[in-house]
């Protein structure tokens, strides 16, 4: 069997990195949130859905940057919990997900949960590495989608 010769340096793997930042990132703001009864990616729907109102799933699968199946996975218990309901629209073969007043609810007392992690990250990051990291983040985003 063939070795392989190069060892790859992961340690500037951008993919590596995120993905480590990303797992703490989560671990953050889900801890925060936890008395909300939320997961930080619950969060992020429910906030989408309030803030830019009712949107078909493959709208929030392109806001959200993620796969339809994977997003319809993490409806699923906003839908269960009546966080969030589909409705059909003039074209039968679209629903939209529109956030319920139990969704709005449950939003509000989640919101200074999330406040207090956006606060802690920004204060031990300091205010221009925090500016920096949305602006680098939104840019790798837009670099790397087709």
């Amino acid at each position: 069997m063939a070795q392989i010769t190069m060892e790859p340096d992961i340690s500037v793997c951008a993919h590596a990195n995120l993905r480590k930042a990303m797992r703490s990132v989560s671990q953050t703001y889900d801890a925060a949130l936890k008395p909300s009864g939320l997961r930080a990616t619950q969060f992020t729907l429910l906030a989408v859905l309030n803030n830019r109102g009712p949107m078909p799933l493959t709208q929030l699968a392109d806001i959200v940057v993620v796969e339809r199946t994977t997003l319809s996975r993490n409806l699923k218990p906003l839908e269960r919990d009546g966080f969030v309901d589909s409705r059909p629209t003039a074209d039968q073969r679209v629903r939209e997900l529109v956030i319920t007043r139990k969704g709005r609810e449950v939003l509000k007392k989640a919101i200074p949960h999330w406040q207090e992690a956006q606060n802690r990250l920004r204060k031990k990051l300091g205010q221009a590495q925090w500016v920096d990291l949305l602006g680098a983040l939104s840019a790798t985003v837009d670099a790397t989608q087709t």
